[in-house]
């Protein structure tokens, strides 16, 4: 994975802020954490590294993140080979017995076919196995209760679904960090997010299992005003579940994450023991000033009142071997029992990397790519 993993970086331009780009909250965190004798993180990429505090590598080029279309298809738009339909949404498939099919897509209010002998799915963990149980592949209950006939059984469609579960401690704010936030905002693009944690609790299976990364909005930001430290439980046990509720793609779909609802509390735990190392980092000095005091609706509500999720949804088409009854798909990526039908997202994942995803899923993508090729 490695070389891939290479390729992701460079088309992203991956790179880490330089200290004199770090913005005046983000030196306090950095302060604070030194003081609390915190390791500091140089390389928060480093796939060996364990607990620490550091700056956070971004893909940000004059205040512009690097997303994957600028990244891959911007470069390859003039091919002659490649046409991109926008504006498209996609339905179903409609199966061929060689392999492949046509991809049924509705776009200006019109059914559009295209036919391939591979089709590749990139809708992400909601999007590709609601295309799939609309084409009729999935669990046949599932299936039935949406009205959709079946055309292949395979029970781990939409199921395994899970994310990093978080929870935001909110802090008041001071005046001074208002006026610091304000004064670098007007003289340079200064990040809501720049530094983060990696913290190890006791019920963690490797180096770390919780992310810490605090938050301070500038004021032209939709956050505005708000200052909060957030921690993600990075080893979730939990699981969910997506469903179609129909044939009708514009219908949307049943999402359950199933949120803190393990069986022996481990996500609820992890959360609990990162929160009180973060309240730690917030009480020492110089954050302590800078951010006041903890507001009551979360230093007094328990944790599954408040929770929150990472925005990195997994596990919907996951990979496995074909002796498992939930496997959806094999390690390149191809379905089981679709010759010509291949996922290319963070569906495959049958369990969700202790990271954000949106370099995964890249990282996903080159390899899937890799063994079509």
């Amino acid at each position: 994975m490695r070389p891939a993993l290479a390729r992701a970086l460079e088309r992203l331009t991956v790179r880490t802020y330089a200290d004199d780009e770090v913005g005046p909250f983000h030196r306090f965190c950095l302060d604070a954490a030194a003081a609390l004798g915190w390791t500091r993180a140089d390389d928060l990429d480093d796939l060996d590294g364990g607990i620490g505090f550091g700056i956070e590598p971004v893909n940000i080029n004059g205040g512009v993140r690097v997303n994957a279309a600028f990244a891959y298809i911007d470069p390859a738009r003039a091919r002659p080979n490649l046409t991109i339909l926008d504006d498209a949404l996609c339905d179903r498939i409609a199966f061929a017995p060689a392999g492949g099919g046509e991809a049924i897509v509705r776009r200006g209010g019109e059914e559009t076919r295209i036919a391939a002998a591979t089709i590749v799915l990139t809708a992400g963990a909601y999007g590709s196995p609601a295309i799939l149980q609309r084409s009729g592949v999935g669990d046949p209950a599932v299936l039935e209760a949406a009205r959709i006939p079946t055309v292949l059984e395979l029970r781990g469609v939409g199921r395994n679904l899970h994310d990093h579960p978080l929870v935001e401690l909110e802090f008041t704010g001071s005046d001074r960090l208002r006026a610091e936030l304000a004064e670098s905002a007007a003289a340079r693009f200064t990040p809501e997010e720049q530094t983060l944690g990696k913290l190890r609790s006791s019920r963690a299976s490797g180096p770390f299992d919780i992310h810490l990364f605090p938050v301070a909005a500038h004021p032209h930001s939709l956050l505005a005003g708000r200052v909060m430290l957030v921690v993600a439980a990075m080893e979730p046990r939990s699981r969910g579940i997506l469903r179609v509720l129909g044939p009708d793609p514009e219908l949307a779909p049943l999402i359950d994450h199933g949120y803190l609802s393990d069986a022996d509390g481990h996500d609820r735990a992890v959360l609990a023991e990162g929160s009180e190392g973060t309240r730690e980092l917030a009480a020492t000095e110089p954050l302590r000033s800078m951010i006041g005091d903890e507001l009551a609706s979360t230093a007094q509500s328990p944790i599954d009142r408040f929770h929150a999720h990472y925005f990195h949804p997994v596990g919907t088409c996951a990979m496995g071997l074909a002796s498992d009854p939930f496997a959806v798909c094999d390690g390149a990526g191809r379905v089981y029992g679709l010759k010509g039908v291949v996922v290319a997202d963070c569906s495959l994942m049958p369990v969700i990397p202790r990271a954000n995803t949106n370099l995964p899923a890249v990282l996903v993508g080159e390899r899937i790519a890799e063994t079509l090729l």
